[in-house]
């Protein structure tokens, strides 16, 4: 049975759909720097002497192989008395993928490799080890076709000690997913635990949360039913406001429980585990160095002390 097609975007649509998700993952990056500067200023140990942390931001500017602009970005870094690095960067960015690169990339192959890319990533990295790390990040990726992707995932440093906490960020996660489709978090969730996952080590990196990409709902099986960009692009939306809401509620649980120089040293040690991932498995540092983007900005994911056993 033939499927009716949805009205191709046009030029002048596609365009402001662009600058309103650009627009959107600015304002959220402002939305979160603002809620872990309150947790800065509230913490009470250790450091209650050492002035609260703010965020720097540093602009850059990305150019393309052929010397043309390539859009822009913007890193967000903090490192304070509770967040002992985080980065919260935006970036929007276009130009043509490489031959290689482009077969990788839905809609790209068929379109000289042309794309436009928009999105929030953040990674925070806790001086408490008690306090879980935490990854976000939220995208509008356009070639010849368009979609969203992104999702969050919490990794604290003790997994036994976290169930509670795992609990609630995924319960979270579940009422976003259920409010626009019932179907998203079981799919969602598997996504997670199957992505970030160290096959070398066959273990989790963390407790997972969502994970989703090339969501692009008014298809199926490649065929457009329906426009459902606003759908898809409230759903994305939901998500970052999701992770601004319980995030912080993990993080000041735990933020003033004393710890060990042990326990500093077994979130060394779990750390050497987020960089494995990173370096090796993740897809946005790959997409990154793989469209010239800012380097920095792609490292930012790091921690700042890690130890291998």
């Amino acid at each position: 049975m033939k499927t009716a097609s949805a009205p191709t975007e046009n030029n002048s649509q596609i365009e402001q759909r662009k600058a309103t998700a650009a627009a959107w993952f600015e304002s959220l990056r402002d939305q979160i720097c603002a809620a872990f500067e309150s947790i800065e200023d509230d913490c009470a140990f250790p450091d209650a002497n050492r002035a609260p942390g703010r965020f720097e931001r540093k602009p850059w500017d990305r150019m393309n192989e052929d010397g043309t602009p390539g859009g822009r970005g913007e890193m967000s870094i903090m490192r304070g008395r509770v967040f002992e690095k985080v980065g919260v960067n935006i970036s929007t960015v276009h130009g043509h993928f490489s031959e290689q690169f482009r077969a990788q990339i839905p809609g790209a192959a068929g379109n000289d490799g042309a794309f436009w890319a928009s999105g929030i990533s953040l990674v925070a990295h806790m001086q408490n080890p008690h306090v879980p790390a935490v990854h976000m990040n939220t995208r509008m990726i356009v070639t010849s076709k368009s979609w969203f992707g992104g999702g969050a995932d919490l990794t604290p440093m003790f997994f036994e000690n976290h169930a509670a906490d795992g609990a609630d960020f995924h319960a979270a996660f579940k009422t976003c997913c259920d409010k626009h489709d019932p179907a998203y978090y079981p799919k969602f969730k598997e996504w997670c635990d199957e992505y970030f996952f160290l096959p070398h080590r066959n273990e989790p990196r963390g407790l997972g949360g969502i994970f989703y990409d090339y969501l692009n709902s008014g298809t199926v099986d490649g065929n457009i039913i329906r426009d459902s960009w606003d759908d898809d692009f409230a759903f994305t939306r939901d998500v970052g406001q999701t992770f601004l809401s319980i995030y912080p509620q993990i993080v000041r649980r735990h933020m003033n429980t004393p710890w060990t120089a042990a326990d500093r040293e077994h979130q060394r040690m779990r750390r050497g585990r987020y960089v494995e991932f990173n370096l090796l498995y993740d897809r946005g540092t790959q997409f990154g160095l793989k469209t010239n983007g800012n380097t920095e900005a792609i490292l930012m994911s790091l921690p700042p002390d890690v130890t291998w056993p």
